[in-house]
């Protein structure tokens, strides 16, 4: 019951936040030299005026078909590596965080390629005159695996580690150190807002911490998408990106991810929240109390959303 849970607040998470996702992708990886965008509004007014309101969900496929498979090894390793930790401090949060952020790479990586590449097909085209290059996000993976090879599928597989290990210890830890510090009881009428301020804010420390690596996996992940290459590692990436636009470049993007981050987590927790409470009135909200102690592991296992970032 969990899971679905986790998995039905998950897709209200990625419905609520991929426009978002896709104006920090076309800000990240747009040329410094012929930007196409000024800023975070420009871009979402944009989009929407050459490819429609539909070119906000370019590549919503790729992380709704991954959202299943993401949640059941976060779920999965998050809740067995507490059990295998037995002690539910803030440290032990972040452990676990970090080792579900972790193993949920395998399926992150090649879905955030697709997503990263079906949202970059037609960028600053017209709708009538927008030619697709892939049909949808399971197209695009197998085209990719037919000219790269199991490579190519998996490009960005290091920087999706470096980012999520420590994303996903951030927001369990965040959360946690939230809950703890906030409070709440099965009678406080205020007990969903602050379940959800509490994932919205872990969301946003989670993004803070681990963006600049978004930008460079973003990158790369787009490289070669007009078949011309223009990195050959993550150092050269890091390096040409920082002598080209100086170290704001590690903050393209940032304002929409921000602004995603928020309403995508307290979409999640508000989803799981309710659920839980038709579902299982008599021990789904019960578990969140304020004082540290064994109680206070089964809410976090039960309402974390999917990837940060996504």
């Amino acid at each position: 019951m969990d899971f679905l849970a986790g998995c039905m607040g998950g897709a209200a998470g990625v419905l609520v936040g991929h426009p978002f996702d896709t104006v920090k992708v076309r800000l990240q990886v747009q040329s410094v030299d012929k930007p196409l965008y000024r800023g975070t509004f420009h871009c979402f007014q944009s989009i929407i005026r050459q490819e429609s309101m539909l070119g906000l969900y370019k590549g919503i496929g790729s992380p709704i078909m991954g959202l299943t498979f993401i949640n059941a090894i976060v779920f999965g390793v998050q809740g067995n590596t507490m059990r295998m930790l037995s002690e539910d401090t803030p440290m032990n949060q972040f452990l676990a965080g970090a080792a579900a952020g972790a193993i949920q790479c395998v399926i992150c990586c090649p879905m955030e390629l697709a997503k990263t590449r079906m949202q970059m097909q037609g960028t600053g085209e017209k709708k009538s005159s927008s030619r697709k290059v892939y049909k949808n996000s399971l197209d695009c993976l197998a085209r990719i695996y037919q000219r790269e090879g199991l490579r190519g599928v998996n490009r960005g597989m290091v920087t999706t580690l470096i980012r999520e290990t420590p994303g996903f210890g951030v927001y369990f830890l965040a959360y946690d150190l939230l809950t703890r510090s906030l409070g709440c009881e099965p009678e406080d009428p205020y007990m969903i807002p602050k379940l959800l301020f509490a994932g919205g804010m872990s969301g946003i420390a989670s993004w803070l911490s681990t963006y600049p690596v978004d930008v460079i996996k973003s990158r790369l992940q787009a490289d070669g998408v007009g078949g011309k290459y223009q990195y050959s590692s993550i150092m050269d990436c890091t390096r040409k990106s920082i002598q080209r636009e100086g170290w704001r470049v590690f903050t393209r993007g940032l304002t929409s991810t921000l602004l995603r981050a928020f309403p995508v987590n307290a979409a999640t927790f508000a989803t799981v929240t309710l659920f839980l409470l038709y579902v299982r009135p008599d021990d789904g909200p019960k578990d969140c109390e304020a004082a540290p102690g064994p109680h206070h592991a089964p809410l976090q296992q039960q309402a974390q959303p999917s990837s940060l970032f996504s």
